[in-house]
């Protein structure tokens, strides 16, 4: 039984980049991972690409054929994908049934809120076995201003009702939220998508326009749909902390099934004990603390931890070395390494 997360997000959420970041990690923690490229826009992508949309169609054959514009040719170019369906269905055969695989998608929302073609392909995935999670990215940057994190919410509450899968909604680059100006809530508020209406205030000294009759009543009619429905939660993700990491593999693993029925846990290394130890989840109240608060203290922590392990994984390495009686490792080994030019 297959696994896999369906990447969704608005530009510049970092889609491409936690998709590089969550392929790492799963290496590193001995789980088999493929990445498909479904954004035939990216032409560059920055992990390897086990199957990509632009060996079927490309933005710029698309635009120059049908005269379309950027956001219409990649609508069109997911119709063709869903039309052309037998073409995925055979390049996933390809990568096999036992890698985990991860679905890079386009940034336009119109696939994830009203057009079909996207929800359509990974239904018949659904079809064919795959347990699918819907990995939802928005930036941090969206709580400094209310009108933004309210915005974003509606976004991830429409496209849960749309994708019709299990859903995490994500907020990323969650290390840079200290950079910004103060919050007026703590992020326990924000991921919790806790009562909307103490926003009001807050919403409505952003700009005089928002201040008027008219407006207060649309804010409130928005706030109140979006707590009705009671769906929209928030976890948060820096992709080059190996703990923000593992906390949000975990809250996927267990929203797809994948603890339930993986075949992991033939290594021993320091992650997948982690992974599999229920304790690494985080608790709510702590990201307060942990990336605004005392930001500086956690990172000098976590970096001390990472160096004693590391030197712990230097000394089995040379106890295994002297067990079977391969000298240690001389100082210069005579290799030396050098950065190409990009």
């Amino acid at each position: 039984m297959p696994f896999g997360q369906l990447v969704l997000g608005s530009p510049g959420a970092g889609k491409s980049t936690y998709c590089d970041g969550m392929h790492q990690f799963l290496g590193a923690i001995g789980r088999a991972c493929s990445v498909v490229n479904l954004d035939p826009a990216n032409d560059h992508t920055n992990y390897p690409c086990a199957l990509d949309i632009r060996d079927l169609v490309t933005l710029e054959e698309i635009m120059a054929d049908d005269q379309l514009g950027p956001n219409g040719g990649i609508l069109y170019a997911l119709e063709e994908l869903e039309n052309n369906f037998e073409w995925l269905e055979e390049g996933l055969k390809e990568i096999g049934d036992g890698d985990y695989i991860l679905f890079d998608c386009p940034g336009q929302v119109e696939l994830y809120t009203h057009h079909s073609s996207l929800r359509n392909i990974f239904f018949k995935l659904q079809k064919l076995g795959y347990r699918l999670v819907s990995v939802h990215l928005s930036d941090c940057f969206c709580l400094t201003q209310p009108s933004l994190y309210l915005s974003n919410t509606l976004l991830s509450l429409r496209g849960m009702l749309q994708m019709d899968l299990p859903h995490i909604n994500v907020l990323t680059k969650i290390d840079k939220i200290s950079a910004y100006d103060p919050l007026p809530f703590n992020l326990d508020y924000y991921t919790d998508v806790q009562d909307l209406s103490y926003l009001i205030p807050s919403l409505e000294a952003e700009s005089p326009v928002l201040r008027s009759e008219k407006f207060s009543r649309l804010n409130q009619a928005v706030a109140d749909l979006i707590e009705r429905f009671g769906l929209v939660s928030y976890e948060v993700l820096a992709v080059e902390n190996k703990k923000s990491m593992m906390h949000l593999l975990r809250v996927i693993d267990r929203a797809g099934g994948y603890v339930f029925g993986s075949a992991e846990g033939a290594n021993d290394t320091v992650w997948q004990v982690a992974m599999r130890d229920e304790a690494s989840l985080l608790d709510v109240p702590d990201i307060q603390e942990r990336w605004i608060d005392n930001k500086e203290e956690y990172d000098e922590m976590e970096r001390r931890e990472e160096e004693e392990q590391e030197k712990i994984r230097e000394m089995q390495a040379q106890a295994e070395e002297e067990a079977i009686g391969l000298p240690p490792p001389s100082s210069d080994s005579g290799i030396r390494v050098t950065s190409k030019k990009k």
